[in-house]
C-alpha cells in the first residue's frame, strides 16, 4: 500500500508518494515533486495536479500526512503567508484517503528520528554511553526561515510528540555585543521584546549583518548597498544569509564577526534546550541552515558555548548532539508519520 507525505511551507510544497516496505522501517520513496506555493491558489489544486497528472500510473495512497508551517487545531491549519485554510478532514474526503493528518512542520520531525540512516545525519558529540539516564527523551532545534523547537519520547516503535513554541522565548544576551545588538533590534523593529527567533534564524543572521553594517567602520563594505533595498525586498533578505557566509568563508572580518555572534547565540540556546529537556536520547540540530554550518558546529568554539552553563556543564557533555544533513528531512518525517498511521489503520 502507498501513502502520501507533504512538507507544506510558505514558499514551497514538497509532495511524495511512498510505499510500505516490510523489509525496512524507513519510508520507500516512489515519486516526489516540488511546487512553488505562490503559483497556486490552494493545496487542493496542487494535490489534484500531483495525484491526477503526475502520479496517474501510481496506486492511489491510502493514508496522508501534511507537515504544515503553522499551528494546528482540530486537524485544521491556516497558512498565514498564503491565506490558505486547510482541513485534514476535507482533504481526506475529497481525495479518498483512509486517514489524513495535519501536523506542525517542525514537530513532525520527531517522527523521523527513529528511522534515520547514517547518511542523513552526523554526530558532533557522542554523549553518555552508560546506563542510568532516560534515553527515550529527544529534542530537536532548527534555524531556518524561523526557529523551531520540538521534543518527544521515542521508545522502540512508539513515538510521542510534544510540540513547542520555544523559539519565541526571550533572547538573553551574554556579552556587551549581544546586548548592543538586542537594543538595536528593538529600535529597528520597534519592538518591546526580542525573541530568540529574531536572532537565531536565517532572517536573524541577516539582521545581525544589518546591525554590523550600520557601524561607521563598515561604510565601504560591499554589502552596504543592500541595506536600503532590504527594506523593500523580501527576496534580497532571503539571499543575504548565503552572501554573508560567502564573505565569511573568504576571510571578511566583519562577516566573520556576524557569523560568530549568530553561532554563539545558537550554541547557547541549544545548551539551554538540552538542560531544560535533559534529552539524553539526543539533541538534534535541524533546519535549512544545518548542513551549511556543519564545519562550524564541529568546532571547539561552538561546543564550548553549548556547554558553557556553569555548574551544570558536565551534564551537557553527556548529551548526544547530532546534526541533520538531509535537506528534505521534513518530507521524510511526514512520510514516517503517514506510514505509522497506515499501520495503525
Amino acid at each position: 500500500m502507498n501513502f502520501l507525505a507533504c512538507d507544506l511551507g510558505g514558499t514551497k510544497v514538497l509532495l511524495g508518494i511512498f510505499k510500505k516496505d516490510v523489509n525496512t522501517g524507513s519510508p520507500n520513496l516512489i515519486f516526489k515533486k516540488k511546487y512553488e506555493s505562490s503559483e497556486w491558489d490552494s493545496i487542493d489544486l496542487i494535490l489534484e495536479d500531483f495525484l491526477k497528472n503526475e502520479c496517474k500510473k501510481i496506486a492511489h495512497p491510502f493514508s496522508a500526512c501534511f507537515a504544515v508551517a503553522g499551528p494546528i487545531s482540530n486537524n485544521n491549519a491556516k497558512i498565514i503567508n498564503l491565506s490558505w485554510n486547510i482541513s485534514g478532514d476535507v482533504l481526506k474526503k475529497k481525495f479518498k484517503f483512509k486517514s489524513c493528518e495535519l501536523i506542525n512542520d517542525f514537530a513532525v520531525q520527531i517522527y523521523g528520528i527513529p528511522f534515520l540512516n547514517k547518511s542523513q545525519y552526523t554526530t558532533i558529540q557522542n554523549g553518555d554511553k552508560t546506563t542510568g539516564t532516560n534515553k527515550d527523551l529527544h529534542a530537536i532545534v532548527g534555524a531556518g526561515t524561523g526557529l523551531g523547537i520540538a521534543k518527544g519520547i521515542i521508545s522502540g516503535s512508539k513515538v510521542k510528540v510534544l510540540a513547542s513554541e520555544g523559539g519565541h522565548v526571550e533572547f538573553s544576551p551574554k556579552s556587551e555585543l549581544e546586548w548592543e545588538l538586542k537594543n538595536w533590534l528593538k529600535n529597528s523593529l520597534k519592538l518591546e521584546r526580542i525573541s530568540c527567533e529574531r536572532i537565531i534564524s536565517g532572517t536573524g543572521l541577516s539582521r545581525i549583518a544589518e546591525w554590523r553594517l550600520s557601524k561607521p567602520d563598515a561604510k565601504k563594505h560591499p554589502l552596504r548597498k543592500y541595506l536600503k533595498e532590504l527594506k523593500i525586498s523580501d527576496t534580497l533578505r532571503k539571499e543575504l544569509p548565503e552572501k554573508i557566509c560567502k564573505f565569511s568563508n573568504n576571510g571578511d572580518s566583519q562577516m566573520i564577526e556576524v557569523e560568530r555572534i549568530w553561532l554563539d547565540a545558537y550554541a547557547s540556546l541549544l545548551g539551554d534546550v538540552a538542560l531544560q529537556e535533559l534529552c539524553f536520547g539526543g539533541l538534534w540540530i535541524s533546519g535549512g541552515t544545518a548542513p551549511k554550518h556543519i564545519k562550524n558546529f564541529n568546532s571547539g568554539l561552538f561546543m564550548k558555548q553549548f556547554s558553557d552553563k556553569g555548574r551544570l556543564k558536565d551534564i551537557l557533555k553527556n548529551i548526544p548532539v547530532n546534526v541533520i544533513l538531509d535537506e528534505e528531512f521534513g518530507l521524510f518525517s511526514a512520510a514516517c508519520r503517514a506510514k505509522m498511521i497506515l499501520q495503525k489503520g
